[in-house]
């Protein structure tokens, strides 16, 4: 037990809390001691009663059974690896920058399910957006996937889409996350550094002051975050093959 707490204790601040929710609200849906049907979002129960709540609870929560359970594991481990990397990567030191990247997914894939007549759930379309932003900042990488495939890491969301749809998820919802993260990148990074353009997006001040810069951090992105060279892989070797932070291949310790 000792392990496991000194493990999550190392997980950086934000992808702890992200992580710890989404593992403490399914299983509160699990036990019943919250009707599943109000942590879904609703669109008709958020705006006509009033349920402030379900965006965020949508966020958090997934059914897991015996349908899903495979599903959610896999997407739970895309959560810790993916958001870990970027909150110790690209926005080390800069948490504010890094929460402001989350709310603006979030916000845009609320919007784009507000519109459905039905229940929906946010978890799998906010961690892809994530994924895809790693994939865009990481796009030379080569990753591994199941049997030894290997592409570059700016092909891995669309590779996961179909994974993901075969185990059992839906395309709506990564094709979703991969659109919300691309708009992101294109106005955060590609528009205003690559393209010349204006910047669209900035983070709140109000932001800096509840999540400080560590280590020196600089406020707001004004260059796109520095690329270290990627080591080769060994013929042989490991080569981070059974890391899925750098691609997978499922089954590998």
């Amino acid at each position: 037990m000792s392990d496991i707490g000194d493990w999550f204790k190392n997980i950086p601040f934000i992808t702890r809390y992200w992580f710890a929710g989404s593992i403490a609200v399914p299983l509160i849906g699990k036990l019943g001691l919250i009707s599943p049907m109000y942590l879904v979002l609703w669109p008709e129960a958020f705006f006509h009663k009033f349920q402030i709540w379900r965006p965020i609870s949508a966020t958090f929560y997934f059914p897991v059974g015996p349908g899903t359970g495979f599903l959610y594991l896999v997407n739970l481990y895309f959560l810790y690896q993916y958001s870990t990397r970027l909150e110790t990567g690209a926005f080390d030191g800069r948490p504010a920058d890094y929460m402001f990247m989350l709310l603006f997914n979030w916000i845009c894939i609320v919007v784009s399910f507000l519109s459905c007549t039905h229940y929906t759930l946010l978890m799998i379309p906010l961690i892809m957006s994530v994924l895809y932003v790693w994939a865009q900042l990481n796009r030379d990488m080569i990753v591994s996937f199941w049997f030894g495939t290997r592409f570059k890491a700016c092909y891995l969301p669309w590779v996961i889409l179909g994974f993901n749809y075969i185990i059992g998820g839906s395309i709506v919802n990564e094709l979703i996350g991969n659109l919300v993260g691309h708009l992101y990148f294109f106005l955060m990074f590609k528009y205003p550094m690559d393209l010349g353009g204006r910047s669209f997006l900035s983070t709140p001040q109000f932001l800096y002051q509840m999540f400080p810069n560590r280590r020196g951090g600089v406020s707001g992105f004004g260059v796109p975050p520095s690329r270290r060279p990627v080591p080769q892989e060994q013929p042989g070797g490991g080569g981070g093959r059974h890391n899925w932070g750098q691609g997978f291949r499922l089954g590998d310790d």
